[in-house]
């Protein structure tokens, strides 16, 4: 088990736990840094979807900044408790964590969301799945988050309006396509 601390808002150096699964990747504090810029510093009121939430560092991030509600979903079973525990130390009534499958809860969801995380295990070809679910899943002024380990130029229906890269890390901001 590791830790990684909160970067901002009102958990900000807040440590919390990081189950030790195989292939599971905190996003790194200047990937998140710059995420959080983009996005503004203040989710105030939005609504916030971690399809593969993993450590949980996207989510609390949104949830620390004041996010009015973030759903985590984790399929890991060990990922998953770790989850539920960092929620019940933050006291964050804001957070749901579902314990399922990423894809299945994509299809299915019937809420929309300002902002969807998306950063699944590496070669696994898991964006590829969810990339017709991703415009289906946002508000009409919604983004979309999505880490990987190679530059995405797009997505059905969506436009990148950002993008960096740290070590082998390649992050985008994707919004609906005008």
């Amino acid at each position: 088990m590791s830790r990684i601390r909160i970067i901002g808002g009102e958990w900000r150096s807040r440590l919390i736990d990081v189950s030790s699964v195989k292939g599971l990747r905190p996003t790194p504090d200047r990937v998140r840094e710059t995420l959080f810029n983009w996005l503004g510093q203040d989710l105030e009121g939005k609504t916030c979807l971690d399809l593969f939430a993993g450590s949980g560092a996207l989510g609390f991030e949104a949830a620390s900044r004041g996010a009015a509600q973030v759903t985590m979903i984790e399929q890991d079973a060990v990922a998953w408790g770790v989850l539920q525990a960092n929620a019940k130390t933050l006291q964050s009534a804001c957070v749901q964590i579902v314990r399922g499958d990423a894809l299945k809860f994509a299809r299915s969801a019937d809420q929309r969301f300002d902002v969807v995380f998306l950063d699944p295990p590496y070669r696994a070809g898991w964006i590829e799945r969810m990339a017709p679910l991703l415009p289906g899943l946002l508000c009409e002024e919604g983004v979309v988050y999505v880490e990987a380990e190679y530059k995405i130029e797009n997505i059905d229906r969506l436009t990148r309006i950002k993008q960096g890269t740290a070590g082998q890390v390649y992050y985008h901001l994707f919004a609906a396509a005008p």
